[in-house]
This record gives structure tokens, C-alpha cells and sequence, in this order.
């Protein structure tokens, strides 16, 4: 008897996948493989393998690429200081790369013919998403229901989740929920009333961060130590990247910081409002500059700052696999083995503030840069650098 296709469905075991799995099942003869990887989202694997189970799903594969998120694809994002339209930190961004990439292995290791995601029509990480199966598996057919079924809105979408006894989660408030995505590093709410940008998001959107009136009325300290550009420690203490992340969001989010409210531009062309909360992110940006100023030198770090905003946007369009990306990366990276040492911050109810750098690097003098006389810099060549650029001023 000849088996059956398979197609390898990116699977969160919420409402959208499940419906997505129900409707494979309804339109392809082919057995759904259901593929979640852990990025250290609010996770329930019980639950997950209990709902796709319920569709007679018979192989669910959950991994554990948590340390893999944070190590190899949120790192060199902090090392690039990577912030699309200046303040959004590519949280869902940076992890469908890795999502399609291992959901390729999967469909390579059981010969499944297809892979599909959850992503809807109208929305960023449909490119994410299928740029990366391209990029490992182009010979892999993708299969992407919100393109294509007849089910064209949210109200659809519950109706057709009533008539076949897929369960509807409920938020905060009992209504059907917000279109929510999380990970290690970060949480971004969309849909309902945020969809109007002059409604005000309500507090009880927000995932992992009080309001900054709601936190504590005394500062929080934190150290994060660093290493040839990646964090590596906090208070002192080492810890892989994803328990140091975790740790991070813990202390950021208590203290109200982390919250970003956007009105973004879609790569297909459409403007979207989003709630954004990055706490541990926040932190490690604001301290990896830090470091970066006492370790490297000026042209570096303005080279930098020169193609973040490409940078950036590359991550954003799901270009994370392109030559372009990996060749600013180079740049990124060239001294990254300079920066190291720590950053001691100050928290305090949604604010950030710088309280020391401490290095062994010899990028910062502190004989040179005294208000007291010393010898180490001659102030003679002040006038001939004026003139300089007095003449440069009128070429």
C-alpha cells in the first residue's frame, strides 16, 4: 500500500494552526506532521500534542532551540543594534528564520512533499517564513491557507473553528483573544482595538512588563557582563543566552521597561499598529552601546551606525538568509573581539540609566582625556586640525 504524502505544519497548537491543520486534513490527502519549536514562548506541550492528537495527528515534534534563538540569531542582532523605523527590535522578525530552517529538516527527515505556516495574508512573516524554506528547501512545496482558502476574516475564521469543535481561546476580558506572537525575546499584540491608532492600547494587552506608574518606587540594579560582543553574564554570575535572557526579561519587565507603541510599515505595503514588549532586549541594547563606546573606536562604531537602518531592514523583510545580510554582518562583526567587560544599569519605573563601563580595553584614556595637564596629547595640533577643515568647509 503506497503511504501517504506529508506535509510539515508549523504548528503553535492555538486557534489559527489548529484550524490550519483541520483544513490540510479537509483539502489535501496527505498526513499533517505538526512541528513546533520552542523560542521560548509561553508554551504548554501537553496542550500542544493534546489538540493535535485530537485531529489524529500521529507525529508532533516540539524542539528546544532556545539557547539557539538567543546564541545565533538575537545576538548579532544586539551586536548590529538592530532597530527597524528606530525603535522596533525585529522580535518576531528574528525568529522565522530559524522556525522555516528547522521545519525544513523535519519535512527533509520524513521526504514530506510540503510545509505550511499560519501566516495570514496581509502580514510580514508569509515572506519570512517562505524566504527561509526557499533559502534550505526550493524543491519543497509551501502551502499557505490564508492565500487560498475561502475563509477571509477573523469572523470567518471562528466559524469555521464553532462548526468543527476547535475551541476559541478567550482573553483577559473573555472575548476572542488578540493576534498574539511571543517568544524569548520579545511579545507583539495586534488586532481588535489596536488596529485604530488613536485608540489608546489598554493595560491589559500588555504580556510581561507592568506600566512603569505600577512598578517599584526604588531603583533596580543590573550588571551584564560581555565577551567578544555577546552578553554573557549578569551580576556576575554566567549563564547560557536563553537563561540569561529569560533573566533580563524578569528584571526589565518588573520595572516597566521594554514597551514600544508602532505604527510600522509593512514590507508588502501596508501600515500597521503593533504593541511591542522587548524587555531583556531593551537592556542589552541600551548596554551593548555602552560597552561599545569605551571599547571601539570612532570609525567603527560609526560605520555601524551608518548601516544599521539596512541592517534592520533586511531582518524586517525576511532577508536574513541573503548575501546582503551576511555581508553587513561581516561588518557588524569585525571588532567584536574587542568589546568586552561590563555595564553596571540603574532601573527605575520604565527609565534606563548608565551607572558605570568597566574594561581592560585602552580605546578610552583617561590621560588623555583629563582636564589636567599631562603630555599625552598635544593641543598644538588642534589649530592645524581647525584649519583644516576650515578650508574643507569651502571645497
Amino acid at each position: 500500500m503506497k503511504s501517504k504524502k506529508k506535509i510539515v505544519l508549523a504548528y503553535s497548537g492555538g486557534l489559527d494552526t489548529s484550524i490550519i491543520l483541520k483544513w490540510l486534513q479537509e483539502n489535501y490527502n496527505a498526513e499533517v506532521i505538526c512541528y513546533t519549536a520552542d523560542i521560548g514562548q509561553a508554551i504548554n506541550k501537553k496542550k500542544i500534542i493534546r489538540n493535535a492528537r485530537k485531529f489524529g495527528v500521529k507525529k508532533i515534534i516540539i524542539e528546544n532551540l532556545k539557547d539557539t534563538f538567543v546564541k545565533d540569531y538575537v545576538y548579532p542582532m544586539i551586536r548590529g543594534h538592530a532597530m527597524y523605523e528606530g525603535v522596533y527590535l525585529l522580535g518576531t522578525s528574528i525568529a522565522r528564520p530559524l522556525i522555516a530552517k528547522r521545519q525544513i529538516a523535519v519535512a527533509k527527515k520524513f521526504k514530506a512533499y510540503a510545509v505550511s505556516h499560519g501566516s495570514t495574508g496581509k502580514g510580514n512573516d508569509q515572506v519570512r517564513f517562505e524566504l527561509g524554506y526557499h533559502y534550505f528547501g526550493a524543491k519543497i512545496k509551501i502551502i499557505a491557507p490564508w492565500r487560498i482558502w475561502k475563509l477571509n476574516s477573523r469572523t470567518d475564521l471562528l466559524k469555521y473553528a464553532k462548526n468543527n469543535n476547535i475551541s476559541v481561546p478567550k482573553d483577559k476580558k473573555g472575548a476572542p483573544p488578540f493576534s498574539i506572537d511571543d517568544n524569548l525575546y520579545h511579545t507583539s499584540t495586534e488586532g481588535k482595538i489596536l488596529e485604530n491608532p488613536k485608540n489608546a492600547a489598554p493595560e491589559f494587552v500588555y504580556q510581561r512588563t507592568v506600566s512603569p506608574e505600577k512598578a517599584p518606587n526604588k531603583n533596580s540594579f543590573v550588571t551584564i557582563g560581555f565577551n567578544n560582543g555577546d552578553p554573557i553574564s549578569v551580576g556576575g554570575k554566567k549563564l547560557s543566552p536563553g537563561n540569561l535572557l529569560e533573566k533580563l526579561n524578569i528584571i526589565a519587565g518588573k520595572n516597566g521597561i521594554g514597551r514600544v507603541d508602532l505604527v510600522e510599515n509593512r514590507f508588502i505595503g501596508i501600515k500597521s499598529r503593533g504593541i511591542y514588549e522587548t524587555p531583556g532586549g531593551t537592556l542589552l541594547m541600551v548596554a551593548h552601546r555602552a560597552i561599545e563606546s569605551v571599547t571601539l573606536d570612532k570609525e567603527t562604531m560609526h560605520q555601524k551606525d551608518k548601516i544599521m537602518p539596512l541592517y534592520a531592514e533586511l531582518i524586517y523583510n525576511g532577508y536574513w538568509y541573503s548575501k546582503a545580510r551576511f555581508k553587513l554582518q561581516k561588518i557588524v562583526d569585525l571588532k567584536k573581539n574587542k568589546v568586552n567587560g561590563s555595564v553596571k544599569l540603574k532601573l527605575y519605573k520604565g527609565n534606563i540609566t548608565i551607572m558605570s563601563r568597566q574594561t581592560k580595553s585602552s580605546a578610552y584614556s583617561l590621560k588623555k582625556v583629563s582636564f589636567e595637564e599631562n603630555k599625552t596629547f598635544n593641543k598644538s595640533n588642534i589649530e592645524r586640525f581647525i584649519n583644516f577643515h576650515k578650508k574643507k568647509l569651502r571645497s
